[in-house]
């Protein structure tokens, strides 16, 4: 197991006061909450580890080993979430032939809390989606995909809340632009809508009515793009008042560290992807004191 460090220096440090007030690491009194969140994106149906003669990746990732990784891990810190930002889906024999059935057994088996859905989730259709649902035992989540008159109405939450050690953790799901990516007879009557818009009403909701302590937002936009027409997670961060951490997909990002962008309010928000095909880990610990004042560390974990 390979831990890249991130944030270290004393301008990544700084740039992350705004999170509470606080700075790395520095909630180690008594009253302190820790709580770790890992994280994965594009999977795209790998199951096996890469072959040792693979010339970019080669023995690495694999689901075996990625469980025995969030295994380590929730025995060291119990108040532990783990989450996916999409396209679980489409990449290796087992997808077509198992049209996703293991794909969410196994993220069941790892014991995953939730996962926002990609385009390539809809490539055996919504009545494909819908056939793998009673096989997953976390939620889906996706607060700008209308379900609305299709088979998937009712199956797909817009967010959930945790309740950790006394911490109350939101997470809502975003996904992108369906039009030009999936066909229409695939996605069917499913609406898109505005994932900006949708940000900013679910983050009110969670912190204003529910009053959430930590905001997570499950993006399947994209990290950043040469063209500003185009939602991304860097723009998404920075239209933001209340989310806390974005865990993005789609791109197929491998970030040497999370991003830190400044949100409306001149507060810290991290984005983060960890590239794909589950040769990688996400690990976000975020501390609270007494007052549930916020610092944040990770590191990236490659499998």
């Amino acid at each position: 197991m390979k831990r890249r460090d991130f944030l270290t220096n004393t301008a990544a440090t700084s740039a992350l006061i705004g999170l509470g007030g606080l700075g790395l690491n520095s909630c180690s009194g008594f009253n302190s909450r820790h709580i770790t969140i890992l994280h994965t994106n594009d999977v795209h149906s790998h199951i096996d580890p890469f072959p040792s003669s693979h010339s970019a990746y080669a023995n690495l990732g694999g689901v075996a080993r990625r469980a025995t990784l969030v295994d380590n891990i929730r025995n060291e810190n119990p108040n532990t979430l783990l989450f996916d930002a999409g396209d679980i889906f489409q990449g290796t024999p087992y997808f077509n032939f198992y049209g996703g059935e293991l794909e969410f057994r196994l993220m069941s088996k790892l014991n995953y809390d939730a996962a926002t859905i990609g385009n390539h989730d809809f490539d055996n259709g919504v009545d494909g989606l819908l056939a793998q649902v009673p096989h997953a035992k976390f939620e889906l989540l996706s607060a700008n995909y209308d379900f609305t008159n299709t088979v998937m109405e009712g199956f797909v939450k817009p967010y959930k809340i945790y309740m950790i050690d006394e911490i109350k953790i939101g997470v809502y799901g975003i996904g992108i632009a369906l039009d030009g990516l999936v066909t229409k007879r695939l996605y069917k009557e499913t609406k898109y809508l505005n994932p900006f818009e949708i940000a900013l009403d679910m983050e009110r909701k969670l912190k204003e009515e529910e009053s959430c302590d930590l905001i997570v937002c499950l993006s399947h936009l994209g990290y950043d793009y040469d063209r500003p027409e185009r939602p991304s997670d860097t723009q998404l961060a920075q239209s933001t008042y209340y989310t806390n951490l974005i865990i993005g997909g789609h791109t197929h990002t491998f970030l040497d560290k999370p991003d830190v962008r400044i949100n409306k309010n001149g507060d810290s928000v991290l984005v983060n992807q960890v590239g794909a095909f589950g040769i990688n880990l996400g690990r976000i610990d975020f501390y609270f004191d007494g007052q549930k004042n916020t610092s944040a560390n990770g590191v990236s974990i490659s499998v």
